[in-house]
Formats: C-alpha cells, structure tokens, sequence
C-alpha cells in the first residue's frame, strides 16, 4: 500500500510539472486562499490535510492550491467544474437552471464540484487508503474550486464565457476581462503596495480578516441548514459581483486603468478573504 501511495504522490508531481496551464484567479489568488484557510484550520482538520496532503507539498496547501489547473489537461472531464455559465445579464444564478456543462449534464459546474469532494471527504477516518475515492486529490480539487467559485467571472455570462471573449487593455497591456481579475488587478496591487511580494499581499487580507471584516466573518462561515458547504450562495454573491464590477463599465476594447483598478481591488480582496476562510469553515466541519 505504502509502495502505491508514493506512486500516486510521485503522479501529482510530474502532472505539476509537465502541464502549467492557466490559472483561475491566477497562481498567486489560490496560493491567498489556500494560504488564509490552513492559518484557520481546527486541531482535527489540519491533522486531516497534513495526512491528506501529498508528501512534496511539505504540508502546505497553498503550494498545491493551484494543481487542479495543472490536470485539467489529463483530466478533460474536470475542466466543465471550474465555473459555472448564466444567462446573459439576468445576474442571477439558479443551481437547477445553471449547474450543468455544455451537453446539458447536470452538476456538472464548480458549485456541483463543490458539493461532490465535500461528500467525498466526508468519508475520510483517518485511514484514507481505505477509501473509494481518492481523498488527495478531494482536497485538492475542493480546496481549488473553493476558490474558483469566488472569482466574480468564473459565475459569468454564458455568451462571452465569463468574460474570456471580451478584449480590454489592462493599462497597455492587451488582455482578455476574465484574465483581469483572475490575475491583472492582484499583480498590480502586488506591484503598487507590497514590493510584488505575496507574503505582504497575504498578510494584509489576514489583516483585514481580523479587524476591518472581524464582525462579518462568522456570517461568511455559517452554512444554512446545517449543510457543510453552501456553495449556491457563493456562486449567488459572484454574479452579483461580476454584474456590479467585473463587467460595468466594460465594452469591448474597453482600457482599463487606475480607477477600474482602485475601484475593483477592494471587491477582489473582499472575495479572496471570503474563499479563504469559507474553505477553512468547511474544512473544520467536514472534518470534526
């Protein structure tokens, strides 16, 4: 068994290496995320991720926080559960109506994601080679797409698939909107105010965590109905976002500058706090 495990371990290595890939809320957004959920992790869920965790990653989530970008080349199948497409300027979203992929197969979008490795890792004892599933890479994708769903675009409008199809100048800089918030406006603020050091970019949000955002984080943790994960109303809070911020004021060919930028980076800084202490929220209750 022990022999099978450092296979699968030696598996996900040569997949980080071998696909870069590209990046929803970009390397640095997931690496924020994964970084401020394992700071709040529960004595009995950070026992959990470290056993969990493949040994390369030296029991830090953040660095492996990205890897689910990195297979979606291997695992075509996986690629339909980073986003989720609604109707055009409705800035609504409806799991019935909305999580399902191209051909129509239900769950199939970043919430349904959410809801299956939650379940799957509910099963986890202690004793995860004892699983019918394949408990690393449960972590992975959930602690992934935990972050993906708060990324105001990836809940975007169907026709320019959350905004991939819309070309904009991000100052100079020629880019699609989508790829904007998923790293333009996080680099820029790394640039600006923290030496392009992410530490200091993490710090700052965990920060914020503690005094600016303190009397609201025990909403943004709380599930209703006792359910472990509540990703219908992540996915509800990020249209909004996209309609609010992501897509007003942009056309196509749009250059945007400094007051997109000031005006975005709070929202953005807002959902990478949200991403991160929900997936702690829900790693605690799925682990005890």
């Amino acid at each position: 068994m022990e022999g099978c495990r450092v296979y699968q371990i030696l598996s996900l290595l040569s997949l980080l290496v071998l696909f870069p890939g590209t990046y929803g809320w970009g390397t640095e957004g997931h690496f924020t995320i994964c970084k401020i959920a394992q700071s709040r992790l529960s004595k009995a869920a950070e026992d959990a991720v470290k056993q969990l965790l493949p040994e390369y990653a030296n029991n830090d989530l953040a660095s492996v926080c990205s890897w689910a970008d990195n297979v979606k080349f291997r695992y075509h199948w996986s690629s339909a559960l980073h986003f989720i497409d609604t109707p055009d300027k409705l800035c609504t979203y409806q799991y019935n109506r909305d999580c399902k992929d191209e051909d129509g197969v239900k769950g199939r979008c970043v919430a349904g994601a959410i809801n299956n490795y939650t379940t799957q890792l509910l099963g986890y004892d202690g004793a995860s080679s004892q699983s019918e599933y394949n408990l690393t890479e449960a972590l992975l994708f959930l602690s992934h797409f935990m972050g993906d769903i708060h990324q105001p675009l990836h809940v975007g409008f169907t026709s320019d698939r959350g905004g991939n199809t819309i070309d904009v100048h991000w100052y100079t800089r020629k880019q699609v909107l989508h790829h904007v918030w998923d790293s333009n406006i996080i680099e820029t603020a790394e640039e600006r105010f923290y030496d392009s050091n992410i530490d200091g970019f993490v710090d700052a949000i965990q920060q914020n965590i503690t005094t600016k955002w303190a009397d609201i984080v025990k909403k943004w943790e709380t599930c209703s109905l006792n359910k472990t994960t509540c990703p219908d109303i992540y996915a509800s809070e990020g249209i909004k976002a996209a309609c609010d911020w992501a897509y007003k004021g942009v056309t196509e060919d749009s250059t945007l500058e400094d007051e997109y930028f000031n005006s975005r980076l709070p929202i953005v800084n807002l959902r990478l706090a949200q991403g991160g202490v929900r997936l702690a929220a829900t790693l605690n209750r799925i682990f005890g």
